[in-house]
C-alpha cells in the first residue's frame, strides 16, 4: 500500500475526514490538514488497526441477518442523542444505559483499556453503540467533529465560483480599465488632483448635464479608460479590503512638496503596501515658492523605503501641480503604464460580480448601493444579492446621471432596486432569479446569527495558531505608542525577536491613541494591536469589538517583549530528544513460519516502550537500528516490559538476528524549544 493522503485513506476506512483527523491527533500522528500524506507504514498500520473493527461490524451485520426478528425489534428503538458533554465514559454509559463497569470488562476481554469516566472519541463513541446495538445522533456542534456542509456560506461559493473561473479560463479574461486610489495626508492635494481630472477629462461632457455623486468616475487618456474612486481617504479604502472587497488596483499616494512625508502619509502607505497594491507616488504643490522636490524624495526613501525610478529604485515618482494642471497628464500616463504592466483582467461575460463603494437611502431611488463592476455585464433587470440584502436591479446610473441599460466592467454605477440598506463595502453577485437571491440571503442570515453567539477573536494565540497549520509563518502587528523615542525602541526591541521560522511584520506604527483607522487596518491584515502607554478611543473600542481585533497595551516595555517572545517559543517545533530506556539481550532465537523471527530477550535494565525503537549490536557492531513491529510478555501483547522481565521481540522489517545480539532500546521525545533569534544565531556561529 502506498503513501496516502487523509482524505484517501478516510475512504478506505469509509469514515469522515474531520473524524480520521480527530483520530489520527489521539494515535499521535501528525498531520496538517486533510491534504497532509500519511507514509505507507503508518498506512499499513491503521489499516491493520481498523480492520478489527470493521470486522466486527460485519459479524454484527451477519448476527442480525440470522436474527430478523430481533433486527425488527432493535430498529424501533429510538436513537440516543449525544452531545459534547457526554463524551465522558460514565456519562456515555448512563446515557446508552449500559453499565460503565460491564463495558470497561467488555473491551478488557477484546485487548483494550479504558478508564472510568476517560474522555472518549464520536468514533470510539459510535463503536460502543454498535457493540450493545445502540443507535446513536449527535450534536451540531463547533465542538463536535462533524462535517457541516449545509452551513456553509453561500457567499463563499460564490467567491470560488470566480477563483474557479480565473483559475481554469485564463485565456478567456480580457483586460479592462484600472481603478485608481488617491490617498495621502490631509491638505497635500488628494481632492484638488481628483477634481481637477473629473474636470478636465471626463468621459463625456454634456452641456447642462447633472453630475451623479456615485462614489467613482471615469476618464479617458488616450483612448483608455480609468476609473477613480473620488472617496479620499485611507479609512473606506481599507474598509473594502476588510470585508473582503478589494475594488483598488492601483494607489495614487499625493505627498505635498513643501511639507513632505507626514503621519498620514506613513498611515496611507501601510495601508496601501498591506493591500499589496502598486504604488505611484505624486509630489505635488511643486508650483509653490517652498517646494522642495529633492528633499521629498529623500523623505520617500527614508520614511517609506520607497526609491524612485531616477535614483536607481522601482517606484514611479511624479511631481505635479493639481492646482495648475502641471505634469497630471503625465501622471495619468503613468497610471495606464502600471495598469498594463499589472495585466489587470477581468471576465467579460456573466457571471456577474460588483465592488460596493458606499450604500445610502436616496430620498427619490430609496436604497441604493454606489459600486464599481468587477467582471461580466451588470443589466436592468438583474436580481443581485449583496450580504444579506438582495434585489432587483430597476436602474443604473452612472456619474453624469445618465440611466445605462448596461454596466461593463470597471464602470462606476449607482444600483437602484435592493429592498434594504446592502452592507457598505459589500461584494453584489448576480444570481439567476429571485427564488434563489432569497434563499442565498435567509443562509447568510441564518449564518449571521450563528456567528454573532460564537463571535471571532482574532486573538494572538488564535493567529499563532493558524500559523502552525500553514508554511508561511508571519505575526503582523500594529505598533501604537506615547513617543517617537518608546516607538523606535519598541521596534528595534521587536525586530530582535525574529527568527528564521518566524518572521514578525509591522504593518503600521505611529505615535498617539489607537484610532478606529488602526482597527480597520487591523482587521484587513489579520493584525494584532501593540499599544505602549497609549490607550483606544472610545470609537475604537467599540470598533475592535465588532471587527473581532485584538489589542494589547503595555506600561512595561520588558513585560510586552515577554509575552511576544513565550507566544513565539509556542509556534516553534519542538526538538526532538533521544532517551535511552533501556538494555536487553537476546537469548533465543523463534523461527514461525509465515511469520518471521522472534527474539527471546531478557531486560537487564530500565524497560522496552513498544512505540519506541532499538538498535542492535553484534560483537560490538550496529547491525540494525529500527521499530519494534510486536511486544509480548509470555503470550499477552504488552506496550511496555522491564527489567528483568523477559519478554518476545519481532523487529519491523529485520529478522537476521542471532543468540547474544545486545539490545539498546530508546524512544524520541518532543521537548519545547527556547526563542533563538538571529542575532543570538549569527553570534554562536561567529563562536
Amino acid at each position: 500500500m502506498a503513501r496516502l493522503r487523509v482524505y484517501e485513506l478516510a475512504k478506505q476506512l469509509d469514515m469522515d475526514t474531520k473524524e480520521l483527523l480527530h483520530e489520527l491527533e489521539e494515535l499521535g500522528i501528525e498531520v496538517k490538514s486533510h491534504m497532509s500524506f500519511i507514509d505507507e507504514e503508518t498506512v499499513n498500520i491503521l489499516l491493520d488497526i481498523y480492520k478489527q473493527t470493521l470486522d466486527e461490524e460485519e459479524d454484527i451485520s451477519l448476527a442480525k441477518t440470522r436474527e430478523p426478528s430481533k433486527e425488527k425489534t432493535e430498529a424501533k428503538k429510538p436513537p440516543v442523542h449525544i452531545t459534547e458533554a457526554d463524551l465522558k465514559l460514565d456519562k456515555f454509559a448512563e446515557k446508552i444505559k449500559i453499565p460503565q463497569n460491564r463495558i470497561i470488562q467488555d473491551f478488557f476481554m477484546k485487548g483494550e483499556i479504558l478508564k472510568p469516566g476517560q474522555t472518549i472519541s464520536i468514533s470510539l463513541a459510535k463503536k460502543i453503540a454498535k457493540m450493545y446495538d445502540v443507535r446513536l445522533t449527535f450534536e451540531e456542534d463547533e465542538t463536535v467533529v462533524k462535517e457541516q456542509p449545509k452551513l456553509e456560506n453561500p457567499l463563499d461559493e460564490l467567491k470560488r465560483q470566480f477563483e474557479e473561473i480565473y483559475q481554469n479560463n485564463k485565456d478567456k479574461l480580457v483586460n479592462r480599465p484600472p481603478v485608481v486610489t488617491v490617498m495621502g495626508h490631509v491638505d497635500h492635494g488628494k481632492t484638488t488632483l481628483l477634481d481637477y481630472i473629473r474636470k478636465t477629462r471626463v468621459a463625456e461632457k454634456e452641456e447642462g448635464g447633472i453630475t451623479q455623486s456615485v462614489g467613482a468616475y471615469q476618464v479617458i487618456v488616450n483612448g483608455k479608460k480609468i476609473t477613480f474612486i473620488d472617496t479620499p481617504g485611507h479609512e473606506v479604502f481599507t474598509e473594502m479590503r476588510a470585508r473582503g472587497a478589494q475594488a483598488t488596483d492601483i494607489v495614487v499616494l499625493v505627498v505635498a512638496a513643501d511639507d513632505g512625508v507626514m503621519p498620514q502619509t506613513i498611515e496611507a502607505y501601510n495601508h496601501a503596501k498591506s493591500a499589496n497594491v502598486p504604488i505611484i507616488v505624486a509630489i505635488n504643490k511643486i508650483d509653490k515658492a517652498n517646494a522642495n522636490v529633492d528633499m521629498t524624495k529623500q523623505e520617500l526613501v527614508t520614511k517609506l523605503n520607497l526609491i524612485p525610478e531616477d535614483w536607481g529604485g522601482d517606484t514611479i515618482v511624479v511631481p505635479i501641480s493639481a492646482r495648475n494642471g502641471i505634469n497630471v497628464d503625465t501622471l495619468l500616463e503613468m497610471i495606464l503604464l502600471v495598469a498594463e504592466m499589472q495585466d489587470i483582467r477581468c471576465i467579460p461575460d456573466s457571471p456577474v460580480r460588483a465592488v460596493t463603494i458606499e450604500t445610502r437611502l436616496d430620498k427619490g431611488y430609496g436604497p441604493v448601493a454606489n459600486a464599481i463592476v468587477k467582471d461580466g455585464v451588470l443589466k436592468v433587470g438583474d436580481y443581485v444579492v449583496a450580504g444579506k440584502v438582495f434585489g432587483k436591479v430597476k436602474a443604473l446610473i452612472d456619474d453624469k446621471g445618465k440611466r445605462l441599460k448596461e454596466a461593463e466592467p470597471s464602470t462606476p454605477v449607482m444600483i437602484v432596486g435592493f429592498e434594504e440598506l446592502p452592507d457598505p463595502h459589500s461584494i453584489i453577485y448576480v444570481v439567476d432569479s429571485k427564488e434563489k437571491a432569497l434563499e442565498i440571503v435567509e443562509k447568510v442570515r441564518e449564518i449571521e446569527a450563528r456567528e454573532l453567539r460564537k463571535k471571532r477573536q482574532v486573538k494572538l494565540e488564535e493567529i499563532l495558531k493558524r500559523m502552525q497549520e500553514t508554511e508561511k509563518r508571519e505575526l503582523k502587528l500594529i505598533l501604537k505608542a506615547d513617543t517617537v523615542g518608546s516607538l523606535q525602541a519598541l521596534q528595534n526591541a521587536i525586530a530582535k525577536l525574529r527568527t528564521n521560522e518566524i518572521d514578525i511584520d509591522i504593518v503600521h506604527s505611529a505615535v498617539g491613541a489607537i484610532n478606529s483607522s488602526d482597527i480597520m487596518l487591523a482587521s484587513a491584515s489579520e493584525a494584532i494591536i501593540l499599544g505602549f502607554r497609549v490607550k483606544a478611543d472610545n470609537q475604537a473600542s467599540k470598533l475592535a469589538e465588532s471587527e473581532g481585533v485584538q489589542i494589547k497595551t503595555y506600561t512595561i516595555i520588558y513585560k510586552l517583549l515577554e509575552d511576544l517572545k513565550a507566544a513565539l517559543e509556542g509556534m516553534l517545533e519542538p526538538e526532538e530528544v533521544e532517551e535511552k530506556t533501556g538494555y536487553g539481550e537476546i537469548k533465543k532465537v523463534f523461527k514461525i513460519h509465515k511469520y518471521g523471527n522472534i527474539a527471546g530477550v531478557q531486560m537487564y535494565d530500565g524497560y522496552v516502550d513498544k512505540s519506541g525503537f532499538v538498535r542492535i549490536y553484534r560483537n560490538g557492531a550496529l547491525v540494525f537500528e529500527g521499530k519494534i513491529e510486536s511486544l509480548k510478555h509470555y503470550q499477552q501483547d504488552v506496550n511496555k516490559v522491564s527489567a528483568p522481565q523477559e519478554c518476545g521481540i519481532k523487529f519491523q522489517n529485520f529478522d537476521d538476528i542471532k543468540e547474544g545480539d545486545e539490545l539498546e532500546f530508546y524512544i524520541i521525545k518532543k521537548v519545547p524549544r527556547k526563542l533563538t533569534t538571529l542575532v543570538e544565531e549569527t553570534k554562536q556561529n561567529e563562536n
